[in-house]
């Protein structure tokens, strides 16, 4: 039995476990058109994969919880002409016996075994974010099942987020898990270092982009996590930069936010440093306010603390920063609460990372307060300063984007760093950057 599909199968052991007599009903995702006859590269739902590791489009997972627990995959039959096509398809056999079901069957048989299932469950539990053809599929088989009642069917009473039930299990990361997001960390790390040694003033943004993505391919990890920024100049002051279009300049800053996906964990890295390899004093002001503010955060990440203390000590360190450079006028405690920082930090430190780069989690309790930070989360700590021109602000400032962000597993007080092996320092940088015909 091979680990990963006895992951899959404990998982959904887990999850009956905490359904009571309920019903789970999950699809996965279906092949979305790019333009005429050509279709994206298909990608599981996060949820879906979670559950099952099941790695074809269009199947549905139906799991029971109570006294006879089930997990029963419904998938594409076993054509050998389509393979003939588009490669190998399981089938419904060779899924039950490799991804350890208890049933599979076909997609033709869903209507008439999901009515089955529904009937004299108190509860179904399924994703609030549905497609509305999912959506009217779950209600056809609830208005056959009501129309049963004369019968003595009892029709479920609520309809439950699944999301509330996963999230909780996706947000503690398994040591399976924390090895394939430590093998993607590891990647794209390298990745960073592949790009370093390639930049020189007058390469365009995409040909650092296209090291990056290549790195990945060539070592396993087919995708990127999301659209990678590569933001020479001002271009870094735009969060979600994503043209990659433009000439790099000799004195500019090149912002560069790239993760890859392996086996569908994501890892997120941002490093930033000088085109021509060398700081000058403004920018290397704002990269140590940031790499400061970024190692006093990452103290902050172990566990028992909030999520949201490591944001708080970033905080404190580049509003302190602000006013020492005279950028923010005022007081600390005036500054937060005026929130003028916002002007050049205006986003979040951190955000929960695993089969998504904004991975699935909450941030808050019940009663609004942030959550706390337990062995097994996986978190980026990304704190940044951009500072747009402009008559309030000295112009050497002017275009400088900084941001550093890392992968942080908590482990009771001794956080680790994933991403570690990709370079920050500014020695560091300074000795690597554009070293590729050395």
């Amino acid at each position: 039995m091979q680990t990963q599909y006895k992951e899959f199968y404990q998982r959904r052991c887990l999850l009956q476990s905490r359904i009571g007599d309920g019903l789970v009903i999950l699809f996965n995702s279906e092949k979305i058109s790019r333009n005429r006859d050509s279709h994206f590269k298909f990608r599981s739902d996060s949820y879906f994969h979670y559950l099952t590791g099941y790695p074809e489009s269009d199947a549905v997972l139906f799991v029971t919880g109570g006294k006879n627990p089930l997990s029963i995959l419904f998938c594409q039959k076993k054509e050998k002409e389509r393979e003939i096509w588009d490669g190998f398809i399981y089938g419904p056999h060779e899924a039950k016996k490799t991804f350890m079901f208890d049933e599979a069957h076909t997609l033709d048989k869903i209507n008439e075994i999901a009515i089955k299932l529904i009937a004299n469950r108190k509860k179904i539990f399924t994703l609030s974010t549905n497609n509305s053809a999912q959506q009217a599929l779950v209600r056809q088989w609830l208005d056959y099942n009501k129309k049963q009642n004369r019968s003595g069917i009892r029709s479920p009473e609520m309809i439950v987020d699944l999301a509330s039930v996963i999230d909780p299990m996706r947000v503690i990361k398994s040591p399976y898990e924390v090895k394939l997001m430590q093998k993607s960390a590891d990647i794209a790390s390298e990745a960073h270092i592949k790009a370093m040694i390639n930049v020189s003033p007058g390469k365009y943004e995409y040909q650092i982009e296209g090291e990056i993505l290549n790195y990945f391919i060539q070592n396993g990890a087919g995708d990127p996590a999301y659209q990678s920024i590569v933001a020479g100049g001002r271009n870094s002051c735009t969060l979600h930069y994503i043209a990659n279009n433009q000439r790099l300049k000799s004195g500019d800053l090149l912002l560069v936010d790239a993760g890859c996906e392996y086996e569908l964990y994501a890892s997120d890295i941002t490093r930033t440093y000088p085109v021509n390899g060398k700081f000058n004093s403004a920018q290397k002001n704002i990269y140590e306010m940031v790499l400061i503010a970024q190692k006093k955060a990452i103290e902050e990440a172990k566990s028992g603390n909030i999520f949201n203390a490591p944001h708080q000590a970033a905080l404190n360190v580049i509003i302190d920063g602000l006013i020492d450079l005279k950028l923010c006028h005022g007081s600390r405690n005036e500054i937060e609460e005026k929130q003028l920082y916002k002007n050049f930090f205006m986003h979040r430190t951190s955000h929960w990372l695993g089969l998504d780069v904004h991975d699935a989690g909450d941030y808050t309790d019940e009663d609004g307060h942030s959550t706390q930070l337990i062995d097994g989360n996986v978190l980026t700590i990304e704190p940044g300063c951009y500072i747009q021109p402009s008559q309030k602000v000295a112009r050497e400032f002017w275009g400088i984007g900084v941001r550093i962000e890392d992968d942080i597993l908590i482990n009771n007080n001794n956080p680790v760093v994933l991403t570690k092996k990709a370079p920050k320092e500014i020695s560091e940088l300074e000795r690597l950057i554009g070293t590729l015909n050395d």
